[in-house]
Parts: structure tokens; sequence; C-alpha cells
């Protein structure tokens, strides 16, 4: 199995080894970030620092002045990497190891965007603003984001891309110093939290024959036992929140919000990817992070699982987990193409790479052709070495 690495330029500028070292784990790609969002991130092996502080979500390369002249939604730089363009340098440096440099596109999560436009972010029932998730169905959002995909996605020395957050964004964030895990939300109720009654969905519910106040209210009673400690039924398969969604709201609110959320995700999916193809041209891949269950939300945005392949290249899709639910993530995508298998590797992260050989053949075994190892620039040492064992392991089994 082709098995690619995550890692971002500030993994590897500044330190001249860690290009040769990424080529050592066994790995014949790298997926480095172009476009990505606010973090703390550790450098364990780097000569120059130990920390690494992205203060807010920007693109780690010089954007277009002309490509963004007069927008008010634009990409933002940064200046926690020295240089003027991060990414090519750590993708030449990449590209001279041997290594093919994939891009990593973060597009629907950028809280700087939000606090600064907040016409723009998914509201919740309650009127709460979300920062950190533009509303996918505003159509300057939707611009926004397709002109960022092709930008970012297409850079020197790339061979393809990685969209990930391509789709709805809601409750679930990594926010600092969260507080938000004192009541426990099933994946309805995270759902639910995630609507958007925006005014841009609002006229949406109220297109497709819903009264878009009384849906609201809909949410708030579905959601009242939840506050009580009574309404997190926690069903955690996809069939499972959905029907749960469905009893909460009632089958034509459920099929309304579902209409006018999934046509805006296969809008701005099949968008940006024929953006990123018109501006890369032949013989560049693009991927989806995608989930097999439509309704679902976050980086892994919830995909039609039996006509994705038909505009994208693949998908990779999280398999960090039990068996059973890898082969649950993985078995629904029908058609031509590429399933990355997503592991985490870093054990401090909640990751097996002890597992790894183990896991990947069992992926492979349902549907998996790639795999991506998160992450390359957090693990440690030891979990570095593991993850090269493991894929020799792979590589002499032909797997």
């Amino acid at each position: 199995m082709r098995a690619a690495a995550f890692l971002y330029p500030w993994d590897v500028v500044g330190d001249p080894d860690a290009a040769r070292r990424t080529a050592g784990l066994g790995v014949a790609q790298v997926t480095l970030a172009a476009a990505y969002h606010s973090t703390r991130a550790l450098t364990p092996r780097h000569p120059e620092h130990r920390v690494v502080t992205a203060r807010h979500s920007a693109v780690l390369y010089p954007p277009s002045p002309e490509r963004w002249a007069g927008r008010a939604l634009r990409p933002y730089t940064q200046d926690w990497v020295p240089g003027p363009d991060p990414y090519e340098e750590a993708a030449r440096a990449l590209t001279d190891a041997g290594l093919e440099v994939h891009s990593w596109v973060v597009l629907a999560h950028n809280s700087r965007l939000g606090a600064e436009h907040p016409e723009s972010v998914v509201r919740n029932a309650y009127g709460d603003e979300y920062p950190w998730a533009p509303c996918i169905a505003r159509p300057e959002v939707h611009d926004y984001l397709v002109t960022l995909a092709a930008e970012a996605a297409v850079r020197p020395h790339t061979r393809g891309t990685e969209l990930e957050s391509c789709g709805w964004y809601g409750l679930a964030h990594l926010h600092a110093h969260d507080k938000i895990g004192g009541v426990p939300l099933s994946g309805a109720a995270q759902y639910l939290m995630s609507l958007c009654f925006c005014t841009e969905c609002r006229h949406g519910y109220a297109a497709l024959g819903a009264d878009p106040e009384e849906l609201r209210r809909a949410v708030l009673r579905a959601l009242a036992p939840v506050w009580a400690g009574g309404g997190a039924k926690g069903a955690g398969d996809r069939a499972g929140e959905w029907a749960e969604v469905a009893e909460a709201l009632g089958e034509e609110y459920a099929a309304v919000v579902a209409d006018w959320r999934d046509r805006a995700a296969a809008r701005l999916q099949r968008d940006a990817v024929a953006a990123v193809r018109a501006a890369a041209g032949p013989d560049f891949r693009v991927l989806l992070h995608a989930d097999p269950a439509p309704h679902r939300c976050g980086a892994n945005v919830g995909v039609d699982p039996g006509q994705v392949l038909d505009h994208a290249d693949g998908v990779v899709v999280p398999c960090t987990g039990s068996a059973e639910e890898r082969a649950a993530a993985l078995a629904p995508f029908t058609g031509r193409g590429v399933r990355a298998a997503n592991f985490t590797v870093v054990r401090g992260m909640g990751g097996s790479p002890d597992t790894l050989a183990a896991d990947a053949a069992h992926a492979a075994a349902c549907g998996a052709d790639e795999l991506r190892l998160y992450h390359a620039g957090l693990a440690s040492e030891v979990d570095l070495e593991t993850v090269r064992t493991a894929l020799t392991e792979l590589s002499g089994s032909g797997a």
C-alpha cells in the first residue's frame, strides 16, 4: 500500500535533516500543509524550536494579490515560519529527498475569518455564532472556499492535494481551553447543535417548504432533554445517529435540513475539485477528507459515498479505532477512486503505531488502497521507529 505522512512546513524549514528523515520512514508521499487552521504544535526534533504557535488560520505561501483584490473574504498570511514561502521551501526539500508532495488544504475552518466576518458563520438554533465555522451555504463563503482551494492546492513541487473541511463544520472544535464537555452530546445532539439558522439557511429551509422559525423551535425542543441530562442516547453508528435526528425533529423536518445541507456540501465539493483541476491541469490528484455519513460535520466532512468518487479522485477516511469502525468507515464508498485509510500514529494523541501493520492489512481487506499517517512531525522518535518497522513489514508482505 502506498503510504503518505502528514507534515507542516515548520517541521521541515530550518531542519536540514527533516526531509531525509521522513523519506527514511518508507513513505512515498508527504501531505504538506498549505492552508491550515490555528494550532500549537510540538516539534520534537527541530534544531531551532520545540513549539510552534500558529495564532490564526493562514496560508503558508504568499497569496496572490491579484486573485484576492476587492474581496472581503480572503486568506490571512502568517509570520511564525521564516521565509517568503515556507510551503515551497519545504516542498522543494522533500521533493529533493525523493518524496512526492501533495498539498494539505483546510477550508471551512477559520476562527479569525469568522471573528472578523460574523455575518458569514454558522449560527445555531439558539442564535450563538460559531466563529470557527464559515457557513458554506452562503454565496460569499462558497466563492471564497473554492478560490482558496484552487490557489492553496496548486503550489510549486506539488503533484496533488487533499482538501480537509470541504463541507459543513459544526459545534465540535478543538478550541483553546474548551469547556463544553460538561453535558454529554450524542452524535445526533452534535448535529442538532450544528444546524445553521443564518439568513441564508433560513431562506433555504423556506424554499424547501419548511417554516424556518418553527424548524428552529423544533431543534430547541429536541435539545431540551439534553441539557437536563436525559437526552444523550449515544447511538455511535451513523445510521443510529440519523435515526435519532429523524425521531427528534420528525421525518419531514429532518428531510428538509438534510436536503438543504447536502446540496450545499455537494456543490462546494464539486466546485472546489473542479477549480483545483482547472488550475492544475491533468494528472493532479484531488482527494477529500471524508466521512460516509452525509450528516456528519468537521474536518472529515460528510459526503455521499455513492457519488463523491464521481468528481473527486479519492477520499481520505479516518481509520483509527476498532476494526468494526474501520470497516464501517471504508465499506460504503463505491466507484473508482483512491480510498486512503488515515491512521493516527502518535501515541500521545491516541494513536496505535504498534498495531499499524495489522490495522493497515485489515483496512486493505476493507477496500483501502493507500495509507495516511498522522503525523510524522508530531510523533516521538519511538513512534517513528515503530512506523518504520510496520511499513517495512507491510512492504515485505506485499500489502
